[in-house]
């Protein structure tokens, strides 16, 4: 007996053991699967794994290999062909003229090599376009860049939002179960009639369905957090609580015109804007020197080698063998031969083509300038109205919260009305509808407010990521 108890002992003390160990690897996983993304977090990661962002990349290595495509036009073009050929059966021998049965082989081989001398400058102005197109399209990568991370802070506030005011509906239905509770007490002592205890039922029940949409609408919000960060698992993923409504870089104590001209210096829709134009300029370059002359040189390299089986006769006119082709060496020597020399093209009437490729260059120019002012004129105006609306999302902020202040006296005031039956359900049950509408506008604006401020920093070149 006494054994057994050790043996059941010792098995206690080792089940206890392997418990306490999946107990911590179980938290530990736990743990592990609840990580909070903070901000930064969520934009560093979409800026990494984001599909557009990629897709601008690979735009840069497209830009990157026209570079390349346009430092090859500098390069001479080197060409080599070779051919061999055989003819077997009736041919005629060109020593006799005869038409005999035999076999010919016949080697051709050449090199050929062009460079241009002079094309219109076509070959600089390309590869000084090539250049701004590879500025253009780092600065195209940065403006995707930079959307994604403003998309990423509103769908990141938007989180903190659902969450808040999941929260908020929360505590209101524990509000109402607990009035309802209380109702019930009081239509029991009979302070209250029965119908005030059936429009707080009906009050819960409401309560309910709007925890419900708050879940669902938290739910849809992490989903479109998750899509722009690539993730799958959208339903475990948490935001960190760490946003307040504070001006903490103090943006609002600049002035719109001071905003609009560090934007001017920073922003990358001015610099895609002037790239472009400036690509346009070179594509005008281009297209007059089709109107010059074209002078290339050239270098040939050529030679041939032929074999045939050349019959040997004897002094009656019978065939008695067959006479042997010269080496190989010796006719590729012989048969070699080269040129060189330069050729100039002059242009003179083409179809009006070079003409017409001219003037579409210049229309292109155009529109580059007026897309550059509109440029100008978009940030102004996206500049001051951004300005005017963080400065109004502010007060709406400031005056919800006076307004929710009240709204919790009044509350409370209907509160002791109520429950000492000088107030009916209805009346009460507004109330708290009044109360419950004021916080939800507290954090609508507060998030308002936070959002508008992340755009005016981004105006200021306070950008949401760090390079």
């Amino acid at each position: 007996m006494v054994s057994l108890l050790r043996f059941h002992s010792n098995y206690m003390k080792k089940n206890s053991l392997i418990i306490c160990v999946f107990i911590v690897l179980f938290s530990l996983s736990i743990q592990a699967q609840t990580k909070k993304w903070t901000l930064e977090e969520c934009v560093r990661y979409a800026i990494d794994n984001n599909i557009s962002i990629k897709q601008s990349e690979l735009d840069t290595k497209t830009a990157a290999i026209d570079k390349k495509g346009a430092m090859g036009n500098f390069l001479p073009s080197v060409n080599a062909n070779a051919s061999h050929s055989w003819n077997i059966g009736l041919n005629q021998d060109i020593t006799t003229g005869l038409l005999r049965n035999q076999t010919t082989q016949f080697t051709s081989a050449g090199a050929s090599v062009g460079v241009d001398i002079y094309k219109g400058l076509q070959n600089q102005n390309t590869l000084r376009r090539a250049n701004l197109s590879i500025v253009a399209a780092k600065y195209q990568l940065l403006k995707m860049q930079e959307d994604v991370a403003l998309n990423v802070a509103n769908a990141f506030l938007q989180i903190l939002f659902n969450k808040e005011n999941l929260k908020v509906q929360q505590e209101q239905l524990e509000i109402n179960k607990k009035q309802l509770i209380r109702s019930q007490e009081l239509v029991s002592a009979g302070s209250v009639p029965r119908g005030d205890l059936l429009d707080i039922k009906a009050t819960v029940a409401l309560d309910y369905q709007k925890v419900i949409a708050a879940e669902n609408t938290l739910l849809i919000s992490k989903l479109s957090l998750t899509q722009l960060l690539q993730l799958k698992d959208f339903e475990n993923f948490e935001v960190t609580d760490e946003t307040s409504a504070k001006d903490e870089n103090n943006i609002l104590a600049q002035t719109p015109s001071v905003i609009y001209e560090k934007a001017k210096e920073t922003k990358t829709e001015l610099k895609i804007a002037q790239t472009n134009l400036e690509i346009a300029e070179k594509n005008v370059a281009i297209a007059k020197g089709a109107f010059q002359p074209n002078l290339r040189g050239f270098y040939s390299f050529n030679t041939r080698v032929s074999y045939a089986d050349v019959p040997l006769y004897s002094n009656t006119g019978q065939i008695i063998g067959t006479q042997g082709s010269p080496s190989f060496s010796s006719q590729f020597n012989t048969n070699k031969g080269q040129s060189f020399g330069a050729q100039l093209s002059i242009p003179i009437f083409n179809g009006y083509s070079a003409k017409n490729n001219v003037e579409r260059s210049k229309v292109n120019l155009e529109k580059s300038k007026i897309a550059l002012e509109q440029q100008n004129l978009d940030l102004q105006r996206n500049v001051f109205t951004a300005f005017t609306e963080a400065k109004g999302a502010l007060k709406t902020h400031e005056s919800a919260l006076v307004a929710l202040e009240a709204r919790q006296e009044a509350y409370n005031y209907a509160k002791e009305k109520y429950a000492v039956g000088m107030m009916n359900s209805f009346d009460f049950s507004q109330s708290q509808t009044l109360l419950s509408n004021a916080q939800s506008e507290v954090l609508r604006t507060k998030y308002d407010y936070i959002f508008k401020i992340k755009i005016l920093e981004f105006y200021f070149g306070i950008s949401i990521f760090k390079n």
